[in-house]
């Protein structure tokens, strides 16, 4: 009977404390899978941007292309293009699609 009172009684004493270890245990924890689940999604974020760019890019250049051959580019094919190199160069992408870019521009709009 005196064992399960110095028992009950360290328990009483040190509640706190466990509670405390408990609860820092369980924070970190999440903390943990919270930050690992942070970085996959920022790690398939910069694959989607990096895709997008890729497409803007393939229109971009596919874009020219077909203007080019026709000689001219008319105005609402430029204003797209204006949108789509817009979000092109918003996203990171900023190489040989500027040089076409701005050749699209530089078009005649009329034949």
């Amino acid at each position: 009977m005196v064992k399960n009172m110095l028992i009950l009684e360290f328990i009483m004493n040190h509640l706190m404390e466990w509670l405390f270890a408990g609860i820092s245990t369980a924070a970190c924890l999440c903390l943990r899978i919270f930050t690992k689940r942070l970085n996959l999604y920022q790690k398939q974020n910069a694959a989607i941007a990096e895709g997008v760019v890729a497409l803007l890019r393939e229109n971009i250049i596919s874009n020219f292309n077909k203007y080019n051959e026709r000689g001219n580019c008319p105005i609402y094919a430029k204003e797209s293009i204006r949108k789509v190199y817009k979000a092109y160069s918003d996203l990171g992408g900023n190489d040989v699609a500027k040089d076409l870019y701005n050749k699209i521009l530089d078009m005649e709009s009329s034949p």
